[in-house]
């Protein structure tokens, strides 16, 4: 069976502060090699570069400001990330993008720390991570003005529609697929169709979103599996080839993370 990424999984966060050495033990018995760990603010990143630390042959992070974590203070949060940079190796710029789905006070804060983030990524040739929550629309407007600028990236835990896909495939940008596919209610067999395999990654986004059969329970990087069987049969690839795409694919998106 080849390897498994994690393409995206927070498993620095206090959910598995009581087990996070056996988590990734299981994670290594399902097969999965690589686990890419996207940051959320300021308060993260001493925990997740622990992780890193203690796993570096497994844990890769990234680095940015979560679009929730935004607010009027923005400008602060983003002089202090950026900074990080110079002094560790990130594979991404991430997590960024735009979350209007809770809360859209402040939606033009998060436009503007969108925007800088993109920046940061281009400047320094590094994929974005984007996430996008009732946001679609306001996110390809933002990514049309970085036309002609060389730059890439995922959409993670994709949960849009056909012309969504259609979109984000004329970027060149990567769909992440994580539990929400495997759930009943799930909308995304018809997208996840025309998604070519070779712009599918698979994620988990731990702790949160667990795949049935583990729905309801802290999801962790070992279950990315299940999520690897849904869409193979979605798309009617074995389950071998499926998987070993989407670890192909993300070696090629985050390039700075050795084979």
């Amino acid at each position: 069976m080849p390897d498994l990424t994690d393409s995206h999984a927070h498993i620095y966060l206090e959910e598995f502060d009581d087990d996070r050495d056996d988590m990734i033990q299981r994670a290594r018995d399902a097969g999965v090699k690589k686990i890419f760990m996207p940051n959320i603010d300021l308060s993260t990143v001493e925990r997740m570069m622990d992780v890193k630390n203690k796993y570096p042959e497994m844990c890769f992070p990234m680095m940015g400001l979560h679009p929730g974590s935004v607010s009027a203070d923005y400008p602060d949060k983003l002089e202090k990330i950026y900074a990080l940079f110079d002094n560790s190796h990130f594979i991404a710029v991430g997590e960024i993008g735009i979350d209007l789905y809770w809360d859209k006070t402040y939606r033009k804060e998060q436009e503007l720390a969108f925007k800088m983030q993109i920046e940061w990524a281009i400047e320094r040739d590094l994929p974005v991570v984007i996430h996008c929550r009732e946001a679609f629309e306001v996110i390809f407007e933002i990514l049309d003005e970085f036309k002609g600028e060389k730059k890439s990236g995922v959409f993670h835990s994709f949960t849009g529609k056909n012309d969504d896909v259609r979109r984000i495939l004329d970027f060149g940008f990567y769909l992440g697929i994580n539990g929400i596919v495997t759930f009943k209610n799930s909308n995304l067999v018809e997208p996840v169709r025309a998604i070519p395999a070779d712009r599918i990654l698979l994620e988990t986004d731990s702790p949160f979103l667990a795949p049935v059969p583990r729905r309801g329970k802290r999801n962790e990087s070992a279950y990315v599996r299940y999520v690897a069987e849904k869409v193979a049969e979605i798309k009617g690839l074995a389950v071998e080839d499926l998987i070993s795409i989407s670890s192909s694919n993300a070696m090629k998106l985050f390039k700075t993370v050795e084979s």
